[in-house]
């Protein structure tokens, strides 16, 4: 008798990772570059150029005058937080120059990082009001430099006047496990107010 030969079963084809979008903001030399290569599980992309004399003027780097170079269109990176989700990361330009970049960077975007130094706070309030303003979802990352006092959470929230929902986390951009806890805080807040929008409709 004839036995029909069966061919073996595929496996099931692996869940497409759905991908996410974030923005890495801040002030000029607070750390973006250092966020995305650290976290970045590719080689990241970068766009620096050396800093010139000409460009001192109009470049503030009050604070950290030892830099020399500086992004002018954005950094890259990717990161899976798990096997069904991707994030890809774009590091915005610090100098207000280059601010005409950030509504393209921002185009799909489900939230994103504003990095803070708290020696020059003031340098992150325009990328925390760009945020606020347009409704994407932000968690403050305040970049421990060495030598740097360290201030609680609640005290940074209470000097940018934030709401109380929005979170602030210490981190240390240049370690990868810290860069990826401050991604995480950002999608769990992106996702907790997209549950919030949702309730409502669904009342």
């Amino acid at each position: 008798m004839a036995v029909a030969r069966t061919e073996p079963r595929s496996k099931p084809s692996a869940v497409e990772p759905v991908a996410l979008k974030l923005l890495v903001a801040g002030g000029f030399g607070v750390g973006k570059t250092t966020l995305v290569g650290a976290v970045s599980e590719i080689r990241p992309l970068r766009t620096e150029e050396t800093l010139s004399e000409l460009g001192r003027p109009v470049d503030r780097t009050d604070g950290v005058e030892s830099k020399r170079t500086t992004t002018v269109a954005m950094d890259f990176g990717r990161i899976t937080l798990r096997e069904n989700l991707v994030l890809y990361l774009f590091g915005t330009p610090g100098q207000d120059r280059f601010w005409f970049l950030w509504d393209e960077l921002a185009q799909g975007a489900l939230g994103a990082v504003v990095l803070a130094d708290t020696r020059r706070l003031q340098d992150c309030f325009a990328a925390v009001d760009y945020f606020e303003r347009r409704g994407i979802p932000f968690t403050v990352a305040v970049n421990c430099f060495d030598g740097a006092e360290l201030h609680d959470p609640d005290n940074v929230r209470e000097a940018l006047d934030l709401d109380s929902g929005v979170p602030v986390v210490l981190c240390d951009a240049r370690e990868r496990e810290s860069a990826k806890n401050v991604l995480i805080s950002v999608v769990e807040h992106a996702a907790q107010l997209a549950a919030e929008r949702r309730e409502p409709a669904a009342n």
